[in-house]
């Protein structure tokens, strides 16, 4: 999961990705981080359901073709 991250940020180097964690936890605090990622998770989960839905009502109002 760490190596999925990573290759997320793209071209950051240690410190610039260090300064980023140092920000985060500094505004949010150690204990309320986890709560965040929890959310988050959970958004990211209800889009991804969402989009599923929009998908496969697309799918059924098209009219299948005759063969």
């Amino acid at each position: 999961m760490l190596l999925s991250i990573l290759l997320f940020l793209g071209n950051l180097n240690f410190a610039e990705i260090a300064i980023i964690i140092f920000a985060i936890v500094l505004l949010f605090g150690a204990k309320k981080i986890p709560e965040l990622m929890r959310g988050f998770g959970k958004g990211i989960r209800e889009f991804k359901d969402a989009t599923r839905e929009v998908q496969k009502n697309i799918e059924d109002s098209v009219p299948e073709e005759k063969k």
